[in-house]
């Protein structure tokens, strides 16, 4: 009788663990299920220009970035909620003293061709990358260094000319992004690129699209996302049509004018995050008029900002400061330290100066919200009693007009990709830049002074008091009139999930997986 207990207790046990096993194998089919049913095929970006190039080192265009952002990498970078700066390629740093820079490189990456990231790739990129006879465009992201040196496969030591506060903002730059070595010996980076990003490069049919598939060898696992293509697509509106009807899964920097036909969309989602990025009205400082100070605050005091920013649909940041709140170097206390609108003071300015006598020429580009602004601004200054004409340019055109300084007033743009203030303040009004990223041709020896002391300091409170300092200098001097603060904006296909959207203006896609 036990014995055939034994048999039925035996028989039991046996039917348990089958169903147990049962279990645990439908769970994981449904897991694997899962998996499969967030992975996307294939997603298109409409971009609206192509890009120049794909190699990080010889490209300064945000076409050309975006394709690079997702095939190559940099020692840091900054995360998109926090904006504080964190390591990618790179696994720590030490400041053994103010001129040197210690790096510990991550280890077991592979750049795409197969080849080791390691200390000689930074060090051959780097080393590329400042070298004149290069003629990178962002060469002066490491115009401070002064020797590279590889310390072992996985150290790298980097010593500055002179103590360099934004250094990891410089190298959070995606022109300071790692290549290969070896593909930049063999080929042509600029059309083959060979990074150790989550998407590798596949084609590039230029004036058409760009394709990319996912890297089955990343380290964090491949994107979701198997195909992606960067598409040209020249017409804002055909874009939009194109997302309505799937044909694009993604756009981004959606115009004020059509985002509530985007927002209306039932198969998008729109994202908004606060930006870095800034649109201002500057004077042409190499005019004797300019120079006036009762001049810029007659203008300044012309200007209803609250105006101009109600009709961006919310896509626009109200804020009197240079260094814009997403900016190392931003305090609150700037937000209001503008001169205020005042219609009334801006006409008395006018008629006590005979400013009235002149006429001003406005320059703008032809494009986004360049056009808006040129009317909004011309209208304001014309009741207070300005005679101002604006003149319109394509936008290569009116980069190189504004360069030259034939202009009196013009509205300039800057994205501020690294987020620093001093990589804002130094390359468009440090004296040392007039004639080229300077437009405003701006010269205020008081201003470059702390500017660059905001550059030579390791300590980031010092630099932070610093800054504050050179923005309060230039709303006193009223040098520029801030006219909004930049929203970064982005649709996606509703079926979509996970799209990164940074207040750089830069986005990613290596998250994005189906819902």
């Amino acid at each position: 009788m036990k014995k055939n207990w034994l048999f039925i207790i035996t028989i039991l046990a046996a039917l348990v663990l089958s169903a147990c096993g049962g279990s645990a194998s439908k769970s994981g089919s449904e897991s694997n299920e899962s998996k499969a049913s967030k992975e996307v095929e294939s997603l298109t970006y409409a971009s609206l220009t192509d890009a120049v190039g794909l190699s990080p080192i010889m490209t300064n265009d945000s076409a050309s970035a975006n394709v690079i952002e997702h095939v190559y990498e940099t020692l840091f970078k900054r995360d998109a909620k926090t904006m504080e700066i964190e390591p990618v390629l790179a696994e720590s740093f030490e400041n053994p003293d103010e001129l040197t820079w210690v790096f510990k490189l991550k280890k077991g990456i592979k750049f795409h061709d197969g080849t080791d990231f390691n200390a000689e790739a930074v060090k051959y990129t780097f080393d590329k990358l400042r070298d004149p006879a290069t003629a990178a465009p962002r060469a002066s992201l490491l115009e401070p260094v002064d020797t590279i040196t590889v310390v072992d496969d996985y150290t790298v030591e980097i010593k500055t000319k002179y103590p360099y506060g934004p250094f990891l903002a410089a190298l959070s730059h995606s022109n300071a992004a790692i290549v290969s070595p070896t593909a930049d010996q063999k080929q042509d980076l600029m059309k083959d690129p060979v990074g150790t990003g989550p998407f590798k490069f596949v084609s590039w049919t230029p004036g058409d699209q760009v394709v990319l598939e996912a890297n089955p060898d990343y380290r964090d696992g491949a994107p979701a996302v198997k195909k992606f293509v960067l598409k040209v697509v020249p017409e804002v509106s055909t874009a939009i049509s194109m997302l309505q009807a799937g044909e694009v899964q993604f756009i981004d920097k959606l115009p004020t004018e059509q985002l509530s036909r985007i927002e209306s969309l039932k198969n998008v989602n729109v994202e908004k995050v606060d930006g870095t990025g800034q649109y201002y009205l500057t004077f042409n400082f190499s005019k004797p008029e300019n120079q006036d100070p009762e001049f810029r605050k007659a203008v300044a005091s012309a200007i209803d900002r609250d105006a101009f920013v109600s009709k961006l649909n919310k896509l626009g940041v109200r804020s009197d400061s240079v260094i814009g709140p997403k900016v190392f170097g931003h305090k609150d206390s700037a937000d209001k330290a503008g001169t205020a609108y005042d219609v009334k003071a801006a006409k008395e300015l006018v008629k006590k100066n005979g400013y009235d006598k002149r006429q001003i020429k406005l320059l703008t580009a032809n494009r986004g919200n360049f056009v808006l602004m040129a009317e909004v601004v011309q209208a304001q200054l014309a009741e207070a009693g300005f005679d101002v004409q604006i003149e319109t340019m394509e936008w290569a055109a009116f980069l190189d007009t504004a360069r030259a300084g034939k202009y009196d007033l013009t509205f300039l743009s800057w994205s501020n990709v690294t987020a620093d203030g001093s990589e804002l303040l130094y390359p468009n009004f440090h004296s040392n830049n007039v004639g080229s990223s300077n437009r405003a041709q701006y010269n205020n020896p008081e201003f470059d002074k702390l500017v660059e002391a905001s550059r030579t300091t390791t300590d980031q409170e010092k630099r932070l008091d610093l800054l504050n300092q050179a923005n309060e200098l230039m709303l006193d001097d009223n040098a520029v009139v801030i006219m909004y603060h930049d929203v970064v904006t982005a649709a996606l296909s509703s079926d979509l999930q996970g799209l990164i959207v940074d207040p750089t203006g830069k986005w990613d896609v290596s998250k994005v997986t189906g819902k």
